[in-house]
């Protein structure tokens, strides 16, 4: 019967969806089932992250949907990794949702942006459970199609014209992964993860389809992490959507890729031995190739990303171009973990990727929700417009310097620890094989780092020091505003503090995102040791 908690937070977003859409005639009530249901979310994530990494006793969770056991039915898996992906979620999903209330007009919450809200929730965390490649391409679309509608939102010409970037490049992804999903399974016979990981080790197999095949998955998740050089749909996505979904996208769904890339890569095919008579393609892992594209994808999203965001006039264009170079923190250890033969750097490049995510989740959720209470107090976020903010609400002005303070990484706030985790995977892999190729790397972490000093210092001087503008003069935040983010700026503050069981958490993820044969024992294939 445990098992079945898998299934929670699906049936928990997908029930809230539905009633928000049957209770939309009466809006207070459809505002109220809207933050209930993610809470009760947050209640069944919190359930699932205690069963299965907390608890003295704890154990991972598989649902076979209809009693069809795998490899022939759709699995759900609940693992250490998943659990945290989940928990990262459901934090910016349930700051998002209840700011939604007091941020968007409350004629267009009525007509569909609740419903859209759940739905986005819900393919998201279908997309963290899934144990099987084929769903893992539907929860995909499921989320993608309601991001489409948000970055739509407003309805004018370049919301529009965002949107139908965000469509064509999602639309090719979505090709690239189905023609990925075909061959593999054209290769393997089958698309559930753990059969994958059980056939992929057998020495005799050829790896050349393979390692054709997992190239086009990289790009498709690649495009959903915003990584250059697929980020192009990020900054007009970002800015045209309302700024809790922003938030949420930025926080979370961007995650989903990342995500993608360590289960498949390294639960999937991290131990994979297969043979190629293809005279270039000598390795015998995807994972061999991984580590050079996509560390040269992070590398390039650190420096591009923090370039563009220092070259912004807006608020929410700052904070939408950083997410591309914060995501290259997050890929840049990812990648060294695939290039590695060391179990110990593979783990802490995998723990430095889930703890820097984690944190950019918080930060980023924070200072997105932050702009947007900023548009709401003056009607804009133009820096040109802006300034002495700090002298009409202290609390608020706390709050941003907060989530600013993560994102530079200063002590002891969350965004410390991800960047020490990240750099010390930098001077592991540096001090393991010091050649100029590594050195440059620590350079480009620390080229990122001062990039994103630059930004940050950049939005706090010209947005809360100086003189008052004649927008700031009349602006007035809004109270309740104002707390949400004071309590989101105090939990950055907590984990920081007590970072102890993010770290256990983020190790457990990491543990369970390389112990193949353990993921195939969960689910029940033969085959696992």
């Amino acid at each position: 019967m445990t098992d079945t908690l898998v299934l929670a937070p699906l049936v928990i977003a997908l029930l809230t969806g539905a009633l928000v859409l049957v209770v939309r005639r009466w809006p207070r009530v459809q505002q109220a089932a809207s933050v209930g249901g993610v809470l009760a979310y947050a209640g069944g994530v919190a359930a699932i992250a205690w069963t299965v990494v907390f608890r003295p006793d704890a154990t991972a969770l598989t649902y076979q949907v209809g009693g069809w056991q795998a490899p022939f039915g759709i699995t759900l898996v609940a693992d250490a990794l998943a659990a945290f992906m989940l928990v990262l979620t459901a934090v910016v999903a349930l700051y998002a949702v209840a700011f939604s209330v007091l941020f968007v007009d409350p004629d267009n919450q009525r007509v569909y942006y609740h419903p859209l809200f759940q739905f986005l929730l819900l393919g998201m965390t279908g997309a963290f459970l899934t144990g099987d490649l084929f769903n893992l391409f539907v929860w995909f679309e499921v989320m993608l199609m309601s991001s489409y509608v948000f970055v739509a939102f407003y309805g004018n010409a370049p919301h529009t014209a965002a949107a139908v970037r965000y469509v064509v490049l999602n639309t090719l992804g979505s090709v690239l992964m189905l023609l990925a999903i075909g061959g593999l399974y054209a290769t393997l016979g089958t698309l559930n993860m753990a059969d994958m990981a059980v056939q992929l080790a057998d020495p005799s197999l050829d790896g050349a389809p393979v390692v054709g095949f997992t190239g086009l998955l990289l790009v498709t998740f690649a495009l959903k992490a915003g990584l250059v050089p697929f980020q192009f749909w990020v900054p007009s996505a970002y800015q045209a959507a309302p700024m809790p979904v922003a938030a949420v996208l930025a926080g979370a769904a961007k995650k989903v890729g990342i995500y993608a890339i360590v289960r498949v890569y390294f639960t999937v095919f991290g131990e994979a031995s297969v043979t190629t008579a293809v005279p270039f393609v000598p390795v015998e892992s995807p994972l061999a190739y991984l580590a050079p594209v996509l560390l040269v994808m992070g590398i390039a999203s650190t420096l591009l990303g923090g370039l563009g965001a220092v070259s912004r006039d807006r608020i929410d264009g700052v904070l939408a171009y950083s997410s591309i170079g914060q995501v290259g923190f997050i890929a840049i250890p990812v990648a060294i973990a695939a290039g590695t033969s060391s179990a110990s750097l593979r783990h802490l490049g995998i723990l430095a990727a889930l703890v820097y995510a984690f944190h950019h989740a918080l930060a980023k959720g924070l200072l997105f929700l932050a702009a947007g209470a900023i548009r709401d107090a003056t009607g804009t976020t133009a820096l040109a417009d802006l300034g002495g903010l700090g002298e009409r609400s202290q609390v608020f002005s706390v709050t941003v310097l907060v989530g600013s303070l993560s994102l530079v990484g200063i002590p002891p706030l969350t965004g410390f620890f991800g960047k020490f985790l990240v750099f010390e995977v930098g001077a592991v892999q540096y001090a393991g094989t010091p050649t100029a190729g590594n050195a440059a790397l620590v350079g480009v972490l620390l080229a990122g780092a001062v990039l994103t000093i630059v930004y940050t210092t950049r939005v706090w001087v010209g947005g809360f020091w100086g003189s008052q503008t004649d927008r700031v003069e009349v602006a007035t935040f809004d109270r309740g505003q104002v707390a949400l983010l004071a309590t989101l700026a105090a939990l950055v503050v907590l984990v920081g503090i007590g970072f102890d069981p993010l770290y256990r958490f983020a190790e457990a993820a990491a543990t369970a995102a390389l112990d193949t044969d353990a993921y195939v024992d969960i689910v029940g294939i033969g085959g696992g040791s």
